[in-house]
């Protein structure tokens, strides 16, 4: 995002698409006016520019009010701004003589003679110039002269932008940090300058940084401790604010705003300081003595710790840039039951930038008809026939172009507000990572692991597939064992995100495979190909399993075998499939004979149909093996194949041989 100060200097904008206000805050209603904004910039492949005003216009034209509260001071206003992926911003100098322009002089210098707008996004009640002359229907006439189209923002988002407003302000002034970020789509930020103080907590063992808050109109939350993020060049950091009188020190009555930074020691008198405040900790009191705040603090340390463990995972994506555009993809197949249990959590996540996108895969019951009356608002892609799992998103993502991460989700799946932020935010600090997972948990018993996923994917050395957190049917209980962020081999199908771009670049999923191990095909030769796949716990679901693609059917057990030979065969090197496929084909055999013993006749009858369509398909697979080391070659970031995430032995003989059920007891692994 570029921002502009200066009218004077402007650039000569293509095809502007203006919006324009105070956007303070920059909370959800303010984000659904600049994704419009976005949007319509991309159909006339224009730019998006939205105008402000600094100093904010009541200021001047009501220079005695001081009633004026701000969420966001103008340097707030812009950090927030940049992370929703807006090309321009104009700060306007808000002065008398810009407030004496009529409204003819308004659109004809200002607008058109600085602009040259393609586009104007403006609400109903919108007025402008001297005595606010101006409204959309004087803006929509003068339209016809200056060649520019005018697009109402709707109703109903306008009296959300007021409603919300109104929220945050009361929220914040309880001392509601937590309250108002619901309403904001992030934390409320505070910023202010480091500044001299007493140097008192640094000799009790928690030395603060002490703030001077430059905008006099700033509204700034009641006395009490906060548990806050704290920005120090860039860098995130963990912290606890207070604000206060410090009336255990009798010699101080002055109003105080100061931050201890945990794990922090440098010199940052004079820079300015950003806040994100999490959550309200306690009010502020009054002690006998140091000795007894300074035990207060230790409490309040941990429980600032906690808050920030449990709090939403919005983030910064990045400091001053964009959020990204983020696809959910939900393939449907006879799916009306999920759909209308599911939906609905999917709808909560706080993700500022993403759309929810319903593949159907020539359902035959009413899942489409249900959309059309309850999710009109949702964009829905009909496929004209069931082409599985692999081949279904295959044709739906070919239309879905304008995002910059792919999330395939299964319909059986609850989501949890903030599941997106944790992961895309990883991805876009680190371009190295092609894909992830979040954790995931099962729908019946969420205490548990699911099947399909758990904690994050890995291989063994004979390409048998298995899981932090599930080994073959085995599946732990989550503990917190697997929290840490790690690399994996194969990210879980079920809640796939994926750049969008290299979906495609790598070759996207195998159709042929219709369903099972497609995504662990995709993550290894994003893998070959240098990427990382990552595992995020941060990030937490619950799965069905089983709810799109029934466990323990004589039809997965056919594609589970079928396919990971097909995989193996176009991603392993010759020289190990000489033996590999032997081992393998032998290791089937006892398969066979434990569902014999078990009188799965179903099952071995499978096993045996999916060599012969193995065989079968020699050439064909030989020649995908071909064209899919190219696509490798030609998405290469790295000489060698990552290979994390691959377990050096068997897991078959781990799992029957040694009787090691649980991924941390495996040999090599710690559980991390």
């Amino acid at each position: 995002m570029k921002v502009h100060h200066d009218l004077n200097s402007l650039p000569e904008f293509n095809n502007a698409v203006v919006t324009i206000g105070s956007f303070d805050g920059v909370h959800k209603g303010h984000q659904e006016i600049i994704e419009q904004v976005k949007q319509l910039a991309q159909r006339y492949q224009g730019e998006s520019v939205l105008i402000t005003f600094h100093p904010h216009p009541r200021a001047i034209v009501y220079p005695k009010d001081n009633s004026l509260r701000l969420i966001t001071t103008i340097d707030e206003k812009i950090e927030l701004i940049g992370r929703y992926g807006v090309d321009h911003l104009i700060v306007v100098p808000f002065t008398v003589e810009f407030s004496q322009l009529n409204a003819d002089e308004y659109i004809e210098k200002f607008l058109v003679g600085r602009f040259h707008p393609r586009c104007i996004v403006i609400g109903y009640d919108h007025r402008f110039g001297l005595s606010r002359q101006g409204d959309i229907n004087y803006l929509r006439w003068h339209g016809e002269r200056f060649a520019y189209e005018v697009v109402e923002i709707e109703k109903q988002v306008l009296e959300d932008v007021t409603v919300s407003s109104t929220k945050i302000r009361k929220a914040l002034e309880t001392g509601d940090v937590k309250g108002a970020a619901r309403f904001l789509g992030h934390f409320f930020p505070l910023s202010g300058k480091v500044a001299e103080g007493q140097k008192i907590g640094r000799t009790i063992g928690f030395p603060t940084a002490n703030l001077e808050v430059g905008e006099k109109h700033k509204l700034i939350p009641p006395d009490g401790i906060y548990a806050v993020y704290v920005y120090v060049n860039g860098q995130q950091y963990r912290g606890m604010l207070y604000i206060g009188t410090r009336p255990t020190l009798k010699e101080f009555n002055n109003r105080t705003i100061e931050v201890n930074i945990f794990d922090f020691d440098a010199d940052i008198y004079g820079q300015t300081v950003l806040l994100e405040l999490v959550d309200f900790l306690r009010e502020d009191q009054k002690f006998s003595g140091l000795e007894a705040l300074t035990q207060q603090l230790a409490k309040d340390k941990i429980a600032a710790e906690a808050a920030i463990l449990d709090a939403p995972q919005w983030g910064p994506i990045i400091l001053s840039g964009a959020a990204p555009k983020v696809a959910v993809v939900v393939l449907n197949y006879n799916g009306r039951n999920y759909l209308e249990q599911f939906l609905p959590f999917l709808l909560q996540s706080t993700y500022p930038n993403y759309e929810i996108i319903i593949a159907d895969n020539a359902s035959t019951d009413d899942s489409l008809v249900f959309l059309e009356s309850y999710y009109p608002q949702l964009r829905t892609i009909e496929l004209t026939e069931n082409h599985g799992f692999a081949e279904g998103y295959n044709q739906a993502l070919q239309q879905v172009t304008d995002a910059a991460y792919y999330v395939l989700l299964n319909s059986d799946i609850e989501v949890t507000p903030n599941w997106i932020e944790p992961i895309i935010q990883l991805m876009e600090a680190d371009t190295s990572i092609a894909a992830a997972q979040p954790k995931i948990l099962s729908h019946q018993e969420k205490a548990l692991f699911e099947y399909a996923g758990a904690a994050g994917g890995w291989l063994d050395e004979l390409g048998y597939p298995f899981c932090r957190g599930r080994v073959f049917d085995v599946t732990e209980t989550d503990e917190g064992q697997y929290d840490t962020t790690q690399e994996i081999f194969w990210a879980t199908g079920a809640a796939l995100f994926v750049r969008a771009p290299l979906f495609h670049a790598i070759g996207g999923f195998d159709g042929d495979y219709f369903a099972h191990a497609e995504e662990i095909d995709l993550c290894w030769r994003l893998k070959r190909a240098g990427y990382k796949v990552i595992a995020r716990p941060q990030s937490k679901v619950y799965h069905v399993g089983g709810g799109t693609l029934a466990y323990n059917t004589p039809r997965k057990t056919f594609l589970n075998f079928r396919n990971t030979l097909i995989t193996l065969v176009k991603n392993e090197s010759i020289g190990r499939l000489l033996w590999l496929i032997p081992a393998r084909l032998i290791l089937d055999g006892f398969a066979g004979a434990l569902f014999l013993s078990q009188g799965r006749t179903d099952h071995v009858s499978a096993i045996v149909k999916a060599h012969w369509s193995f065989f079968g398909q020699w050439k064909n697979i030989w020649a995908k093996r071909k064209q899919y080391a190219d696509l490798v070659g030609k998405t290469r970031v790295a000489p060698l194949e990552n290979t994390s995430g691959r377990y050096a032995g068997s897991v078959v003989m781990a799992y029957y041989g040694r009787r090691r059920r649980r991924f941390a007891e495996l040999k090599g692994q710690n559980g991390s």
